[in-house]
């Protein structure tokens, strides 16, 4: 095992008992979500944008069953554990949080994070988890650079220059 690996989780309750102490010093929790397949600038961009809202930065990561429903037959390109290892490697992110299905609805349950930081591709009020999010009293805010760059145009011009 890497020396980020032990920053990765498969359970939210593993990582919540991992965050209680740094909760319980003030320390604000935020949490971003995606596929990070073939990571790019807007990625970047988008993780360090949450990063500013808070002290910690918890990634939940699609597995590689939900970023296949999500994103198409071929994806990801890489395996769960490789893109895990990706996020960790760089400086905003503290965690990454292994997640199935659509949504963080339960991440957010579970967890309580102060923020929940969304993409430019939506707007406060379409985002998915908004309605938990209030719930929990987490506040939602919208990250990162206009949605430029794509993951899929990206691999779309890698299939046709072959």
């Amino acid at each position: 095992m890497n020396r980020y690996m032990e920053r990765y989780f498969r359970d939210a309750s593993g990582l919540a008992d991992r965050l209680q102490a740094r909760r319980e010093a003030g320390e604000r929790l935020v949490l971003a979500n995606g596929c990070f397949d073939m990571l790019h600038v807007g990625h970047i961009r988008y993780l360090e944008g949450a990063a500013v809202h808070g002290e910690i930065l918890v990634v939940a990561l699609n597995d590689d069953e939900s970023t296949r429903t999500l994103k198409g037959s071929g994806r990801p390109v890489f395996p769960e554990d490789e893109r895990a290892e990706i996020l960790l490697a760089l400086r905003p992110v503290d965690f990454v949080l292994l997640f199935s299905g659509k949504t963080v609805d339960g991440i957010i349950s579970e967890l309580r994070p102060d923020v929940h930081a969304k993409g430019t591709d939506y707007r406060v009020e379409s985002v998915p988890e908004i309605e938990t999010a209030r719930e929990v009293g987490c506040v939602t805010v919208i990250v990162g650079d206009p949605k430029d760059h794509s993951s899929s145009e990206i691999i779309g011009r890698l299939d046709k220059e072959s």
